[in-house]
């Protein structure tokens, strides 16, 4: 009676799967055929950042993408995965960073964007992990998955942006199984 259980479970995931996959290129061909850019549709103010230097320091005011940081000039910056990761940010959050002369880079947030919590199950779409929550698909860093040791099908809570479209969420917590 088991093994017909598991049997059943392993049908029903792979038929969803096979559901998500078929819904995702569906979707795909839909936005291509509108001319629809959804990775536009999330808008990152950089409004009041600055650039400047302080002694042999330099210093950019940015805004967190959900992997990079986008500058004040536009440009976008790479950033420790383990930082953005361990300190939760957030795509929207304002940061500061400081090259010294040295070369040594020191990152500070200066102004988070207000956050809600979403709850949802972590995925792979194949390098990247995901988490589906309120049908509604968020990137996550891998470092975030390996530093919380998640697995997929993991229950996992996100922060987002309150009210904002966003494609990245940064991973809360895993909640335990039962």
């Amino acid at each position: 009676m088991t093994k017909k259980k598991v049997a059943a479970i392993r049908d029903f995931i792979e038929s969803a799967e096979k559901s998500v996959k078929n819904a995702k290129k569906l979707l795909g061909e839909l936005l291509q055929e509108e001319n629809i850019d959804l990775s536009s549709s999330v808008e990152l103010d950089t409004g009041g950042l600055n650039k400047y230097d302080s002694g042999d320091a330099k210093i950019i005011e940015w805004v967190f993408t959900g992997e990079e940081m986008l500058g004040v000039d536009d440009n976008k910056y790479p950033i420790p995965v383990n930082y953005s990761s361990k300190s939760k940010l957030v795509q929207g959050d304002k940061m500061k960073l400081t090259i010294e002369g040295s070369g040594k880079m020191l990152y500070k947030q200066i102004l988070p964007i207000e956050r809600e919590t979403k709850v949802g199950l972590l995925t792979k779409d194949k390098w990247k992990y995901q988490v589906v929550a309120d049908g509604v698909t968020y990137n996550v860093l891998t470092a975030a998955v390996t530093h919380f040791k998640a697995d997929i099908w993991d229950s996992i809570t996100i922060l987002i942006p309150k009210g904002k479209s966003a494609t990245f969420g940064a991973i809360e917590t895993v909640i335990p199984k039962a």
